[in-house]
Formats: C-alpha cells, structure tokens, sequence
C-alpha cells in the first residue's frame, strides 16, 4: 500500500499527519481554545487517525468493530492514562454535553432517517418494533437472574444491579434517575448505588459493540440475514415518487433548521412531562409527521442532506468524543470478574438471540433486529447507540435504536421501581 495514496477525511496522509501534530502539540502545551474549536479540532484529529488505524489492523477491522470500536478505545486510553491534558478532556465533556454536540448530531441523524423512509414501510415496522424490543429484555432479565444465582451472585442482585443498569438508557436518563429510585426505597446513599451501576452499564454498552460488530460480520457471511441497514423486509416496490435530491448546501440548511425545531419541540414537550427523554418525543412527533405526510417533500429532502453530511464527516469525532468523555477503562477493568462478566455476556446474548428470532417473526432481518431491538436496549444513551451502529456500519438505524434505548430505558425505570420495593 502507498501511504501517499491514503486519504483521511478527504486529506493525503502527509497533511493529515501535519495538521494532527500542530493540533496535539498545541493541546498537549494546553494552547488549545477551551471552546468549540478547540473540543473540535482535537476531536477531528484523533478521531480520523484512530478511525483510519482501526480500519486497517487485521483482527481489529474484521471482528472487533474496526475504526468506530478502536477509536473509542483508543481516545479513552489517552484520557484515561492522561496522556492528554485534562483541560482538554473537560472541554471536550463540555462540547459533547453542555454545548451539545451530540444534541445536533443525535436530531440530525433521527429527523433525516425518519422523514427519509418509505411512510408505509415506516408505519410497519414502528408497530412491530417494540413488542419484540420489549419481549426481549424481559428474557434478558431473567435469564440475568437465573446466571447469577448459578454462579452465586444472586437472582435479585444480578437483575437490580446488573440487568437494570445495563438495560436503563446511559447515565443521564437511566443510572443515575434509576439510582435515585434505589435510594428512596432502601436507603442507602446515591452515590453508593451509583459506583455499583456505572460498571454495568459500561460494561454491557462496550459488550454490545462488539456484538454489533461480530454480527455484522455474520451478515457478510449469512446475507440472507442482513437488510444491510434495512429493518424491514419487503418484497414490493415503494408507491411513493422518488424526487431526485441532488446537492444542494441551502438545502442542507433547511435540514439543519428542521431538525433543530423537531429537537425544540421534544424538549419542550419534556419540560410537562419530564421523566420521558426529549429525544423520546422527537421520535415520536418526527414519526407522525412523516405518517401524516404534512412535512413538504423538499424539508424532507433538506433533512436527508444535512443528516447525511453530518453522519459523513462529523461520526469519527463524536465517537472520539464518546471515548474521551464517556468510558473509563480503569474503572471498567475494576469490574470485571469472571461471574460479573459472564453475566453481562448472558444478557448481551440473549437479547439479541430473542430480538433476531423476535424480529424474524414479525417480517423484521433478524441481524437488523438484533442490533436495533436488542443490542441497542443495553446502550449507553444516544452516545451508545452511535457506537454499536457505528461498529455494525448502520447508522440509518438511529431511529429504532434510539426507540428501543429511550422507550426501554424508561419501562426499565418503572418495572424497576417496583422490583426494588420487593427485593430490595
């Protein structure tokens, strides 16, 4: 291979290589700005480079999820093991979070995905989807607690502490809410409960990547399982006019536009409702939008373009982002005993053995379901998802992922608040 000939982000290694340098040079001298740019450029950077190495290593690339697995172990590693500054790590939390990166990139992909589905089809998978979503983690649950009381961690421990994390939506609307609800019944301090949940929680969204990974792998080999991103089987062609879209950077605006109102909508819709997820709603008004058909073919188009330009250029730093801001290798590697880890192995597998079989039934790819109505469920929020799709090379997934992560993790708060008042 001639590495001149290898381009990262459109750049001849050689520059990329340069400008790279002049980026971690100034960051490791923390001459940075701790402002957008700064979070960005350094995020760009190891991002590509890491994504582009992933790609390219052997085992990496063909079992373990590739550029989107290496580049989130790889920038953790730097965070981590501070090999960068932690001015730039709190800055990059910053951009991901409090200035909200993942916000933009999250209602990008969800408003472009659903307003660029066939409405039919849209409308038959959204009503499968979720029984089988939810079918699932019930067997996973308790398949939780059937692998731990055998390996002596107990039935109801394994399910509380394990399961439910795992399975809770992240941190923000799942551990630390679910926590909260912990707490209130038995006692105990947040903070306690919090340090025992954030490992399974890691532990299982790390765990669905790579599942991720090795069934998309399954999917080359098998084809006969896979949509190649597609959830739904479908044998007729769609009745719906197919406009051509063609490049158009006002359009891309548009799409920027829309998908900020759609996102603006399901925030305010939470601010009434607040235990469901903004991101919940925004689906959900997305969707009957699109089934309606009152949203005009050409925002439809504009919402395409901008989801795409974004999901083309700006995955590799928000996974870098993920890596740096999100998981602890340290804290992680705490976790993991044999009976821990097999227990999170237990529930990965069977959930997304149920999905595949679940979603086979209901006229769903089995590899498509396992990873949207499975996998998904035991993700870190909107972060894990754009990891276990990444790693799966099926992004346009995003809206089912985000169903079965939001949706679930906010059934899993409800049956948990009960579990807890009698097991706990």
């Amino acid at each position: 291979m001639n590495l001149k000939n290898i381009k990262i982000s459109g750049i001849s290694l050689p520059i990329y290589l340069l400008i790279s340098a002049l980026i971690l040079g100034m960051a490791h001298l923390e001459m940075l700005p701790n402002n957008m740019m700064g979070a960005l450029a350094i995020l760009m950077v190891l991002g590509g480079l890491f994504n582009t190495i992933g790609n390219n290593l052997p085992i990496v690339k063909s079992y373990l999820g590739g550029g989107a697995v290496f580049c989130i172990f790889a920038s953790s590693a730097l965070a981590t093991f501070n090999l960068i500054p932690s001015s730039v790590v709190t800055n990059c939390e910053n951009f991901m979070n409090g200035v909200g990166f993942l916000d933009l990139y999250i209602a990008a992909l969800i408003t472009g995905s659903i307003l660029g589905m066939n409405r039919k089809l849209l409308i038959r998978a959204a009503v499968r989807f979720l029984p089988v979503s939810f079918i699932s983690m019930a067997c996973a649950i308790l398949m939780s607690g059937l692998v731990g009381m055998l390996l002596g961690h107990g039935f109801a421990d394994s399910i509380l502490y394990i399961a439910m994390p795992m399975m809770s939506g992240g941190m923000g609307a799942g551990v630390i809410p679910l926590s909260g609800i912990y707490a209130n019944a038995t006692g105990i301090q947040s903070a306690a409960i919090i340090s025992r949940m954030i490992p399974a929680s890691a532990l299982g969204n790390v765990l669905a990547i790579i599942c991720a990974a090795l069934l998309a792998k399954l999917g080359n080999v098998k084809p006969n399982l896979s949509g190649n991103g597609q959830l739904m089987k479908t044998n007729s062609h769609s009745d719906e006019e197919v406009a051509e879209n063609k490049l158009d950077y006002i359009m891309m605006g548009t799409g920027l536009l829309v998908s900020i109102a759609f996102f603006a909508v399901g925030v305010l819709v939470n601010k009434f409702i607040p235990n469901v997820h903004a991101y919940a709603f925004m689906i959900i008004i997305v969707v009957i939008c699109k089934v309606a058909g009152i949203i005009p073919k050409k925002y439809e188009q504009a919402a395409v373009q901008w989801s795409q330009f974004v999901m083309k250029n700006l995955t590799t730093a928000l996974l870098a982002g993920i890596g740096v801001t999100l998981l602890d290798l340290k804290l992680l590697g705490a976790s993991i005993t044999p009976s821990y880890l097999m227990i999170c192995v237990s529930i990965i597998l069977t959930v997304a053995l149920c999905s595949a079989i679940g979603g086979k039934l209901v006229g769903f790819y089995p590899i498509e379901s396992a990873i949207t109505a499975g996998l998904c469920t035991n993700s870190m929020g909107g972060t894990g998802n754009i990891a276990v799709l990444s790693a799966a090379d099926r992004m346009e997934l995003i809206p089912f992922a985000q169903m079965a992560t939001r949706i679930g993790g906010a059934l899993i708060l409800i049956i948990s608040s009960f579990m807890i008042q009698i097991f706990g």
